[in-house]
């Protein structure tokens, strides 16, 4: 029992003296790191040895100990003299355990004949070389090791100075992936080149067949022919426009037609050009050129946009299409459709009273199928009597020639008349008014209760299953619109760009509507003439809403 108790005291007695040489190690590293002492005392295979620096004072220590690359101190056989704290974060390790081994033992096998012979070199003179550091659990870091001798006390020591190249091999690593993806995408790029410049060949020559063809198929046809860029300017006509105009390429290109339209079309054909190429919608309408002769003839202008596959205009493509005999035939059509109708109007206006004179007859007893037969007859006149007076019309709109007396009139009033005759004529429909507030303008009573006579029939023409018809009034700034809508067919958007056409029907393969054409038409130019607007919103099976706004009297 004496035994055991004096071994343990001997234990802790040898346990005591081994922690306060572990507290003066650690004293001794710190008066080092901390620059409180010049020289250490190394134990070798020779006994103790003593290291001073020759040069070294506290401020260089201090600036060693804050650097950020790892600096280490040799001696001749390796063995770790001095290091500093970055360099024992580099391996991981306490810096305690640093000083006082072997450095080769930081060296990754990889690297050790690189070490070799970096550090041979370094003895003798100045010198540098790449190395993985590696720490003792196996991690690796790339250093750049910076060898230099120090001429201590006891004799010439190295000094190691290791710089961490891991952000620096990391971006070498990218950077040659970079490389290679973008050698890659050379090579990619060349060869796309060498594709295209074989497809740019082959379409220049199919575009250089398709130009001539173009050039042949515009030079044979009868109609003037042009291109215009985006912008307008036009850049091609063919060999017609110049045998018309008997002017040259240079004279007419880019805005220069502009001195061939009449005067009287130029500012409308202007309007509407603009508006083709601000919307690219197609560009039509009518007008005059002059001919080489000095002589105007009508022609009907079209140009339509040609896209690329994103939607953007290429150029424009129009021809010019003389309708000067066409026009000609057209007066004449006007002429007689005038003259015919002056000359139906009295024989429809005498059978028109043979046939009151026969329903008012009181003699003798009239069987009731002749009154039947007469009524039919009154009705069918009255529809023939109307058409005669739609053309009339027309031949007066086109003479210049329909009359306005014009006079203040109350909107209100007259569609509430309107409506009366409305319910009469259509019993089976029903008509909403919705026109409560009273609008006063400057009109024609007569032919605005022809336009409403107008847009309330073609409403119950093109109704078939809803009979439902709303009329509706509202303020406009210092308009009032009038507003008649129906839940018949509807239109789709070609139609209802020409509906106010002259003789133009909305026509369905499942409706067949009677009619010339010409309501429509007539109420554009009765509403036009009393300085307003016409219009209509509309969609397939949808309905349509016909509309004019005047302009309200001020008060």
């Amino acid at each position: 029992m004496e035994s055991v108790k004096s071994t343990y005291e001997q234990l802790q007695t040898e346990n005591d003296e081994l922690r306060f040489l572990l507290e003066e190690a650690n004293d001794t590293i710190e008066a080092i790191r901390s620059g409180q002492v010049d020289a250490l005392v190394v134990k070798g295979d020779e006994g103790h040895q003593l290291y001073t620096l020759k040069t070294a004072d506290q401020t260089y220590r201090v600036f060693i100990e804050k650097m950020n690359e790892g600096a280490v101190t040799l001696n001749r056989e390796g063995i770790i003299l001095y290091s500093n704290s970055r360099f024992a974060s580099m391996v991981n390790e306490p810096l305690e355990k640093v000083i006082g081994i072997h450095f080769d033992v930081f060296i990754a096998e990889v690297s050790a004949g690189k070490y070799k012979e970096v550090i041979k070199d370094g003895w003798n003179n100045d010198c540098k070389g790449e190395i993985l550091l590696s720490s003792l659990e196996g991690k690796l870091t790339p250093c750049l090791l910076s060898c230099t001798t120090l001429d201590l006390d006891e004799g010439t020591a190295l000094s190691l100075i290791l710089t961490d190249l891991t952000s620096q091999k990391e971006t070498e690593w990218e950077l040659k992936i970079k490389n290679d993806q973008l050698e890659e995408a050379q090579n990619i790029a060349e060869r796309l080149n060498n594709e295209l410049e074989d497809t740019v060949r082959e379409r220049t020559s199919d575009l250089l067949i398709s130009r001539e063809h173009f050039k042949l198929l515009a030079n044979n046809i009868p109609q003037m022919t042009w291109t215009n860029l985006p912008g307008g300017e036009v850049n091609f006509y063919n060999q017609r426009w110049f045998d018309y105009t008997g002017l040259r390429y240079g004279e007419t290109a880019g805005w220069g037609w502009q001195q061939i339209v009449h005067p009287d079309d130029l500012q409308r054909t202007l309007d509407v050009y603009l508006d083709s190429l601000k919307t690219g919608k197609v560009f039509e309408l009518e007008n005059r050129y002059l001919r080489w002769d000095n002589t105007y003839r009508w022609h009907l202008n079209r140009a339509v946009p040609l896209r690329d596959d994103t939607g953007e205009i290429l150029f424009w493509v129009g021809t010019a299409t003389d309708i000067e005999e066409q026009k000609k035939q057209l007066d004449l059509k006007d002429e007689f459709i005038g003259v015919a109708s002056h000359e139906l109007k009295t024989p429809l206006t005498s059978l028109k009273g043979y046939l009151q004179l026969i329903s008012v007859y009181k003699r003798e007893e009239v069987p009731p199928m002749i009154k039947q037969y007469v009524e039919k007859a009154s009705g069918a006149l009255n529809k023939l009597q109307r058409l005669v007076n739609d053309l009339l019309d027309v031949s007066k709109i086109h003479a210049g020639r329909l009359e306005y007396v014009m006079a203040e009139v109350n909107l209100s009033e007259l569609i509430s008349l309107t409506l009366e005759n409305a319910v009469h004529l259509y019993p089976e429909f029903e008509f909403i008014n919705l026109s409560k507030s009273e609008f006063f303008i400057e009109g024609n009573a007569g032919r605005l209760e022809q336009v409403l006579v107008n847009l309330i029939n073609n409403s119950v023409k093109y109704s078939t299953d809803n009979k439902k018809i709303i009329i509706k009034t509202e303020q406009n700034n210092k308009k009032v619109r009038v507003s008649v809508t129906d839940f018949g067919i509807g239109m789709s958007a070609e139609q209802i760009d020409h509906i106010f056409e002259r003789f133009y029907r909305v026509e369905d393969k499942k409706f067949m509507a009677s009619g010339l054409g010409m309501g429509l038409y007539i109420s554009a130019e009765i509403i036009n003439n009393h300085k307003g607007s016409i219009g209509v919103v509309s969609e397939l099976g949808e309905g349509a809403t016909f509309y004019f706004e005047l302009p309200l009297l001020e008060k």
